[in-house]
């Protein structure tokens, strides 16, 4: 028990020891019995719920899902494998992963009537943006999950359908920020390689897959499955406590990541650098310019992809990628202005005293080695 003194009132606060030996204090009490709320900008020292989902220690650079470390998941389970355990709370038996893959493979089609929507958009529509709204517009086709009182069958079901076409719907509006004709899933292929196809191949030509990027992109989807009470999760969870339908919830997830303080800080970054480039292409005239930006408090510039609100020392996600995208990298034997600027800006906030006295971990850069290799590069061929 803690004990708690306002004035001239005394509660006994119930203690509560975590899955990992974190501690807390329950203050459910608090306002019935003192008359006083907690105020916590950033729900810094709040947890908004009892979870045995993920755990993330920042001081010590460490993420597990369920228990398992994410560098054994990332080196040795595929996504879906990782859905599964993050959803039901354990790895899948055979059987289990064998219904559950196949669930979620022949509910990757969404209703022919959803593709005059992506006509309807502007070829420059914000990817985001479109994610959203047609998450949402999932709804309006399966009915049935509007009922907010359902089975656990018709639970998993809209899990699955969620899964599976949240893939689809974001390849296709890939597809139409080019100009490109749609491509349909592929039940032959996995989950990653199903989304390289469905962004990357042309109706006119065989596509063919490159394992290592498939690997890369299992990975990237695997670090970023669950990431604790973040601001994505969090809006999820307030908007459920309605009793809203699932694609609604995650709907307004999906705007939640899309700010540039949570999962746009991607796009902030390439950005970044694509604004480096246009200043003055990727050499190191150009860069210690920009560096010397980045230290003027007055220059109103920010380093982007650095350093992180929870993880103070390491990122371990940053490890996984930097292996996975030197991997791509080298395989293609790509050169890329933007991945010069970036490895240039990397070895700078790594080396440089400035970056190192403000805690800049290696972070998000490597990352973006990945993501430009999967994204940028595909995209300027096709165009």
């Amino acid at each position: 028990m803690a004990d708690l003194k306002l004035k001239s009132t005394s509660i006994e606060l119930d203690e509560i020891t975590g899955t990992e030996g974190e501690k807390a204090v329950d203050i459910g009490a608090l306002r019935n019995n003192t008359g006083y709320v907690t105020l916590d900008y950033g729900l810094k020292n709040t947890a908004v719920t009892k979870s045995e989902i993920t755990f993330l220690d920042g001081e010590e650079g460490v993420l597990r899902y369920r228990g398992y470390p994410i560098e054994q998941l990332a080196e040795r389970a595929s996504f879906l494998e990782v859905a599964y355990l993050l959803i039901y709370g354990e790895l899948p038996s055979t059987t289990q992963y064998e219904e559950f893959e196949h669930s979620v493979t022949n509910h990757t089609l969404i209703h022919e009537d959803m593709k005059k929507f992506f006509e309807g958009y502007p070829q420059r529509a914000h990817p985001m943006g479109v994610l959203a709204s047609m998450i949402g517009a999932l709804s309006s086709f399966y009915p049935d999950v509007l009922n907010p009182v359902q089975d656990q069958i018709d639970i998993d079901l809209t899990i699955h359908r969620l899964l599976a076409k949240s893939a689809t719907i974001a390849a296709w509006s890939f597809k139409n920020s080019i100009g490109h004709p749609v491509m349909y899933p592929q039940n032959r292929l996995d989950y990653s390689g199903n989304l390289l196809h469905m962004m990357f191949a042309m109706p006119t030509e065989e596509y063919e897959l490159n394992d290592k990027i498939v690997s890369a992109l299992n990975k990237l989807l695997i670090l970023h499955a669950d990431h604790e009470q973040n601001c994505s999760t969090s809006t999820v969870r307030v908007v459920g406590s309605s009793q809203a339908n699932l694609y609604a919830a995650a709907s307004a997830g999906v705007m939640a990541l899309w700010g540039p303080l949570h999962g746009g800080a991607n796009q902030a970054v390439i950005e970044m650098l694509q604004q480096i480039y246009d200043d003055g292409g990727a050499s190191k005239q150009n860069i210690d310019k920009w560096i010397a930006k980045f230290k003027d408090k007055e220059s109103g510039k920010r380093l982007m992809g650095f350093g992180h609100r929870v993880y103070k020392n390491f990122d371990p996600r940053a490890t996984i990628i930097k292996k996975s995208a030197d991997e791509v990298l080298g395989d293609l034997n790509l050169n890329d202005p933007l991945l010069d600027i970036a490895k240039q800006l990397e070895e700078a906030a790594l080396s440089d005293e400035y970056f190192i006295e403000k805690n800049y971990i290696q972070m998000w850069i490597t990352t973006q080695d990945c993501y430009i290799v999967l994204w940028e590069f595909p995209q300027r061929c096709l165009l």
